[in-house]
């Protein structure tokens, strides 16, 4: 599978598309494109992601983030967060572990 010809996500909107599972381990390749703030995440796993490619606003703890092509962040689990919008071209990984 190539991730960079993932299907496109319509405005507002994000593809998750899981590349790899285990008992505890998961692997997401997300493709993005939110022009307002999406889903308001409180996980019970760690998860750590890397912005391929695009940039990216996040609120983590109430604390505003910018990231950028190659950036990576650890979201210990039970850290709200949101994405608050997204290049058009945003594709990140994701790695869920327990």
């Amino acid at each position: 599978m190539n991730i960079y010809t993932l299907e496109n996500p319509k405005p507002d909107a994000e593809c998750f598309t899981t590349l790899h599972q285990s008992k505890n381990v998961k692997i997401e390749a997300i493709r993005s494109h939110l022009l307002q703030p999406g889903t308001i995440y409180n996980q019970e796993q760690d998860e750590w992601v890397v912005l391929i490619r695009g940039h990216a606003q996040l609120c983590v703890s109430e604390k505003i983030l910018e990231l950028g092509e190659g950036e990576s962040l650890f979201l210990p689990k039970h850290t709200e967060h949101q994405v608050l919008s997204t290049s058009e071209d945003a594709l990140w990984l994701g790695v869920f572990s327990s």
